[in-house]
């Protein structure tokens, strides 16, 4: 059965409690992706998701220099490297999330994504299943 560690991504884009939310939008931008990871050094504090920015910044009307304490999660879903890609595939699915930190202890060491079940083509009935579901529930949102 395949492991996270196959599939993850090892080159993590990060911000720390230094960064405001301005920082990360722009980091966002550069970077081309929906979610930052925030980390003390290499222990995992919380997640930025453009979403937590429209939510918990945007729709609060907070300024761009905000702390990004105050709108990360960081009650998080996170899995191993050793954890199965059909677990995280549920994980996924269950809590309707596109990226997992994975974490050895409280070190962050990669991320593993939607994408990266649909890059490696997984036949795995469950992963496909997670992507449907969050596809769906995505662009359900979208179409008004």
């Amino acid at each position: 059965m395949e492991k996270i560690r196959d599939i993850m991504s090892d080159e993590v884009e990060c911000c720390t409690l230094l960064d405001n939310v301005y920082e990360v939008a722009v980091k966002m931008k550069e970077w081309n992706v929906g979610a930052i990871p925030i980390v003390d050094g290499e222990k995992l504090l919380g997640m930025i998701t453009d979403r937590d920015l429209v939510v918990r910044g945007i729709a609060e009307k907070r300024p761009g220099s905000t702390k990004v304490e105050k709108v990360m999660s960081d009650s998080l879903i996170t899995v191993t490297p050793e954890t199965s890609s059909e677990e995280a595939a549920e994980l996924m699915a269950k809590h309707q999330i596109r990226r997992l930190p994975v974490v050895e202890g409280d070190k962050l060491v990669g991320i593993v994504s939607l994408g990266d079940f649909a890059v490696r083509k997984l036949t795995d009935s469950q992963a496909g299943e997670a992507l449907s579901e969050i596809s769906e529930n995505d662009y359900g949102h979208m179409q008004h």
